[in-house]
């Protein structure tokens, strides 16, 4: 990771990322959303802040199992994506809720295969679908997005079906809050979840609990 990452939203203000036209309808009490937006230290950071998710966990997806490592990935060849397992509560966030704050919070969905600084297709902004109600919703909103002129240039989010999701090293594991005075995550993760904090109260975890925190 470089030591910089562009922040989106900032100048966009909250008002504009209007809630997804269509979500899902969820039963039970977990479900989960695999994204990529750039560097997974940030993209984690900012989902274990949010109320209702209840683990997260840093990866890839895109690729094969023999080059599912960090060190292959940074290659930019092996097709995978940098990659958040979020797993969430439906009765107390939605997968569009979720959308919401990825696409104004988590990353700048108007780069291509790159986030600030850090650059390459490992880096790429995607939507890792499961079932075909999320790729319906996701591209959906992407096109309420885009028709909406939120962004000055159009988000270029791939939707892309989720093959296999391979766990990151345990060391990338919840590495914001064991690292905070990293200098990437000073300059990248730490900001997001400021933003999130400062445009988005009301969907911070009130309280750290064994349900609210990834293990790792």
């Amino acid at each position: 990771m470089s030591d910089a990452c562009s922040i989106p939203g900032l100048t966009v203000p909250r008002s504009r990322f209007t809630a997804p036209e269509q979500d899902l309808t969820e039963t039970g009490n977990e479900s989960r959303v695999v994204l990529a937006g750039g560097c997974f230290w940030c993209v984690e950071a900012v989902y274990l802040a949010v109320d209702g998710v209840t683990r997260v966990e840093s990866g890839y997806a895109g690729g094969s199992a023999d080059t599912a490592n960090y060190e292959a990935v940074c290659t930019g060849q092996t097709g995978h994506a940098e990659v958040v397992d979020v797993h969430y509560d439906p009765s107390r966030v939605s997968f569009g809720e979720l959308l919401q704050l990825f696409f104004s919070v988590a990353h700048d969905p108007t780069q291509l295969n790159r986030q600030g600084n850090d650059i390459g297709t490992q880096y790429r902004s995607a939507i890792f679908y499961q079932t075909d109600e999320q790729r319906q919703v996701a591209d959906a909103y992407i096109r309420q997005l885009n028709q909406a002129g939120v962004y000055t240039d159009p988000v270029v989010t791939r939707l892309e079906p989720l093959d296999a999701f391979y766990p990151a090293e345990g060391y990338h594991q919840n590495f914001a809050a064991r690292n905070p005075g990293q200098p990437y995550v000073m300059a990248a993760a730490l900001p997001k979840v400021e933003k999130l904090a400062s445009a988005w109260p009301e969907k911070l975890k009130s309280r750290q609990g064994p349900d609210d925190t990834d293990p790792a």
